[in-house]
């Protein structure tokens, strides 16, 4: 489009006749740029004439899924038949358990073969692209200098080996069973690598730059400490020429984030993981509601996080599926603590990277897309806390206990399945809207979960101040 004031200036400098001339062979140059675009994008199988929807998206990263749910679902019955033969098999020893009849562990094994094959499925479509195995998104974030074959980024390394770290803590739990402290230290270690290739980092932006940034007038909220002598591997050349250090207060506050969060969700899974299918159909639903929201994230091309996000999302709700049809009451195998974490670990890698971009209000979107096993574990702390037990003791009080003792453990599992779906459609619909309304939800939503939590850990405690009143005559 031309400036009104360089339209009035070549009006004056050149005759009607060339200008439509001049405006006739910038038209000419730009259809020959359009049909080399178009060519160009074509030998690469890529579509330039409509914009993608959400819809063409998802058939182009379909094989992610596709592969996650063949590879668990044909996984399971090898793990319950590899338990069954090493006696790596839960006994329903405890009153709190619903099972009868002694069940076999190493589904997470399972769920993490499905979830590798899938992310190795995109890897390979990267290392491969005259395949066509995946279409790819457009994107204007690309690795590599080929122009023919433009590739986004792929799932990070350090996701990789967070899954595997997790799994390997699990199988250890599940297998030999090992202190919780070593446990917390492996969910540490995983949490340590996803801050180290900057995966959830930019959670923190979104509340600090436009506050803390625009107080200090930094808004990338780095600081220079100066110390005057250089220490190898510590200090740096600051830009005044000094040696000294560097301190990014993003980046530390997005690491402490990533910690609670990984600390969290696995814990969190692990705790709702108690009736037959419950957390494997949850983390389902989970992983549906947010694979809507990176669909659309991939449409507006929000990031280089993009590709990932949706091959993560593809593979953990594959992995999901296929691993249901075991789970389902009657379950003939359990995820173990290895699933559990795992499962909880992938959901929330997926949650914080929706922050990449500094767009916080869609982690707290996410959060409410998480939210049962973020309702159960409230509950859990609160209650115990209250009663003087341990954080470790367990008890018979969840959420999916209290449903089956009133409707039976499919009735229990299906009543949660369906809040899953509320909270999973909440927090899709929350992700479209402005980022102060999504705090405010957030904000509302957290109140409540506080206050019933309270009020439910208080209830025997209410009922005896009440009972012990004698009666008004």
């Amino acid at each position: 489009m031309i400036a009104p004031a360089l339209l009035q200036t070549l009006q004056q400098a050149l005759p009607q006749r060339a200008i439509n001339q001049q405006i006739e062979h910038l038209g000419e140059s730009i259809e020959k740029l359009a049909r080399e675009q178009q060519d160009l994008a074509q030998a690469a199988g890529i579509d330039t004439l409509n914009d993608p929807t959400r819809l063409d998206v998802f058939h182009g990263y379909i094989g992610v899924f596709v592969v996650a749910f063949l590879v668990t679902l044909l996984a399971t019955p090898i793990m319950r038949r590899l338990a069954i033969s090493h006696n790596i098999i839960d006994h329903p020893d405890e009153a709190r358990k619903t099972h009868t009849i002694p069940i076999a562990y190493l589904g997470g094994v399972a769920v993490f073969l499905g979830l590798f094959g899938g992310i190795l499925f995109s890897y390979v479509a990267i290392a491969f692209p005259n395949l066509g195995i995946i279409g790819w998104h457009k994107t204007v974030h690309l690795t590599g200098d080929d122009p023919l074959n433009p590739i986004p980024f792929p799932v990070p390394i350090s996701v990789l080996f967070g899954l595997t770290i997790i799994m390997l803590v699990g199988l250890l739990d599940d297998v030999i069973g090992i202190e919780p402290r070593l446990k917390i230290g492996g969910q540490l270690f995983a949490a340590a690598a996803l801050a180290y290739d900057n995966v959830g980092v930019q959670v923190a932006r979104g509340i600090l730059k436009p506050t803390l940034g625009e107080w200090f007038n930094n808004p990338d909220l780095t600081f220079y400490i100066p110390t005057g002598i250089a220490i190898p591997l510590l200090t740096q050349t600051l830009p005044t020429g000094d040696p000294g250090l560097t301190f990014n207060l993003i980046y530390w506050t997005g690491t402490a984030v990533i910690a609670i969060f990984v600390l969290g969700a696995c814990n969190a899974s692990n705790l709702l993981d108690g009736l037959d299918g419950l957390l494997s159909g949850t983390t389902a639903i989970c992983a549906a509601a947010l694979l809507i929201v990176a669909l659309s994230l991939a449409v507006f091309d929000d990031g280089p996080r993009d590709a990932s996000r949706v091959i993560l999302c593809m593979a953990l709700l594959g992995a999901c599926l296929g691993f249901l049809p075991h789970n389902f009451n009657p379950a003939t195998i359990f995820l173990g603590d290895c699933g559990s974490l795992l499962l909880g670990f992938t959901t929330i890698v997926i949650v914080l990277t929706l922050g990449d971009t500094g767009k916080t209000h869609l982690v707290l979107a996410g959060l409410i897309i998480y939210s049962i096993p973020i309702m159960d574990t409230c509950l859990a702390i609160v209650r115990r806390r209250m009663s003087g037990k341990r954080m470790s003791d367990p008890d018979a009080d969840h959420l999916h206990h209290m449903l089956k003792r009133a409707l039976g453990v499919k009735g229990a599992v299906l009543t949660l399945y369906g809040i899953g779906i509320l909270f999973g459609t909440l927090g899709v619909v929350m992700s479209l809207w402005k980022a102060r309304v999504t705090f405010a939800i957030a904000g509302i939503f957290i109140a409540y979960i506080a206050v019933i939590s309270i009020k439910i850990a208080r209830r025997k405690q209410i009922e005896d101040a009440i009972t012990s009143k004698p009666k008004r005559t």
